[in-house]
């Protein structure tokens, strides 16, 4: 049949099954966005304040479903706002297929009204960015976007399409959805190599990361653990994967992790490396990572393995295909010994103390985990409040925790909880934690979760200052706090009030408690203001480069 290009954007969309569209309308995609409103809702758009918002809320609704996120904007300003969005997906491997705009094919390169070579610009920042030329390839490319981003180690695709192509005409075929690429398959001799050191292993750890979320593995996670013994340790991005109170999960290692975690890490004579990448917020030293044990590192993405920490042995594959060949080959071993030493150093970790007459950041966490159930969904923004988070909320689910990682984009949280949202709907309740910092970077998008009635819980960690950096300002910069008191006077209740939703304010935990029980049966969008003291630090800190002896704990 004969469409134009518009009308083939709208049917490739629908063919690769994609429910919702998050983005902003402008010139050079007005066709586009008429096709859809023709197309009588077969693609929902969800209009959200800017692009860069969408580009977060297409990730957010990638992180909590596995399904790619699709954004689209015009030329432009509007193309280089997603970029910051790609960034952040490209850094964590979110699918996500971001469609822009362009001037006619005629005119590309002459600087026109609102021309940027977007391809260009999110060539660094994506797995693949194309323009598409001809209006006769411009599905197969929409259906080549969509394989791209969920093949291997998922991640972003641009497609730019210049606005004559959506008025072309051309010959259109449907087809089936299009399927990610099979992986290879793991190695088996890898991976009987990588179940000896484990099973002959007096101290064995397993480290594993947000690959297992991504590859659909956390069941067999939590099998693996359970089978052979094997105390675990995760990143910020796997938080879920195993529960918080699962007696093998000694939690988040690292620049911000537990004492116990690291010190783990520190003794283990064995280490299987699952989805995760050594970053420098985790092997703060690599030359000295583990240095006591045989590592063994499981990645999709083989360019990965051995790249910041060596490993003896390397197991190119999917997480969950070689998690599932890996089980029979492990032995149900005593780990007593081991286990006793673990949670002698358990008991040295950092506990924070208890408050009852001013708010205090775990407090406000745990009450939340206690009272949300845990079906809920949290995303945060970037700061303080983040590491609070992976912290101390009760973690029971892979995708209930949606974090920037990589990036540490902050502003990522309210485009983000408006995609997790809309992709759950009203099933699971969304609560979106940031700070004044972040918040004032994308508390735009407030109009959106209003337009479309969203129950977001926002809490916003207020202490009035940029607190991470100023933490570090304290810590390492003899307290010279350049630019991180902004001496705003912003009140967030009457802001709510003007987007039209409701906010309240809270001094302690037992207004917090209060307050949130009220907010849990309201039907929209919600914010918790809650003043916190601006010298309230993250801790356990590592200081970057550093090991063990350097930890701060006080």
């Amino acid at each position: 049949m004969k469409l134009t290009g518009a009308q083939i954007f709208v049917e490739a969309l629908a063919e690769q099954g994609v429910e919702l569209l998050f983005g902003y309308p402008g010139g050079t995609v007005l066709n586009l966005f008429d096709a859809l409103y023709e197309s009588a809702g077969r693609v929902k758009w969800v209009l959200t304040a800017d692009e860069c918002g969408a580009a977060h809320a297409a990730d957010g609704y990638a992180r909590a479903t596995g399904r790619t996120g699709v954004v689209l904007a015009t030329s432009g300003p509007g193309a280089t706002n997603l970029v910051t969005g790609l960034a952040t997906a490209h850094m964590d491997s979110v699918p996500l297929v971001a469609f822009t705009g362009n001037v006619s094919t005629g005119v590309l390169g002459l600087d026109g009204f609102q021309e940027a070579y977007i391809e260009g610009i999110a060539m660094p920042v994506t797995k693949h960015s194309v323009t598409v030329r001809r209006v006769e390839d411009l599905a197969d490319t929409i259906r080549a976007a969509f394989r791209i981003a969920q093949s291997g180690r998922k991640g972003p695709v641009l497609v730019d399409i210049p606005k004559d192509l959506t008025t072309a005409v051309c010959e259109f075929t449907p087809r089936s959805p299009t399927l990610a690429d099979t992986p290879p398959k793991p190695d088996a001799e890898a991976l009987a190599q990588a179940a000896a050191v484990l099973n002959e292993a007096k101290r064995p750890l397993v480290y594993f990361g947000g690959g297992v979320i991504s590859a659909g593995a956390a069941s067999l996670l939590r099998q693996l653990v359970k089978k052979a013994n094997l105390p675990a340790v995760h990143t910020l991005m796997a938080a879920g994967a195993l529960r918080w109170d699962d007696p093998m999960n000694l939690g988040m290692l690292g620049m911000h992790g537990r004492y116990s975690a690291n010190r783990a890490v520190e003794e283990a004579d064995a280490l299987l490396c699952v989805g995760a990448r050594f970053s420098d917020r985790v092997a703060l030293r690599p030359e000295g990572f583990a240095r006591r044990a045989r590592g063994g590192q499981i990645d999709i993405d083989e360019s990965e393995i051995g790249k910041n920490v060596a490993a003896d042995v390397s197991v190119p594959g999917d997480a969950a295909a070689a998690l599932e060949a890996l089980l029979p080959l492990l032995r149900p071993i005593d780990r007593t010994a081991w286990m006793e030493d673990l949670r002698a150093w358990q008991a040295k970790d950092y506990r924070p103390r208890t408050e009852e007459t001013f708010l205090q950041p775990h407090q406000i966490l745990e009450d939340i985990s206690s009272m949300a159930g845990e079906d809920a969904v949290y995303v945060t923004d970037v700061g303080q409040h983040q590491m609070w988070s992976a912290q101390y909320l009760h973690h029971t689910a892979p995708r209930q925790f949606l974090t920037s990682g990589g990036l540490g984009t902050m502003g990522f949280g309210y485009g983000a909880a408006i995609g997790a949202q809309l992709a759950l709907g009203r099933q699971q309740r969304g609560v979106m934690l940031t700070g004044d910092g972040s918040f004032h970077m994308n508390l735009n998008e407030a109009c959106t979760a209003v337009s479309y009635g969203l129950p977001i819980i926002t809490v916003i960690f207020n202490n009035q200052v940029l607190g991470m950096v100023r933490q570090w300002q304290t810590l390492f910069y003899d307290h010279r706090y350049a630019a991180t008191d902004p001496c705003r006077a912003t009140d967030f209740v009457k802001v709510a009030e003007g987007f039209g939703l409701k906010g309240w304010r809270c001094k302690t935990p037992q207004q917090f408690r209060e307050v949130f029980e009220k907010v849990l049966q309201e039907d929209g969008p919600v914010w918790i203001d809650c003043a916190i003291g601006k010298d309230e630090v993250v801790l356990p800190m590592i200081p970057g480069g550093g090991g063990l002896e350097d930890i701060i704990m006080t």
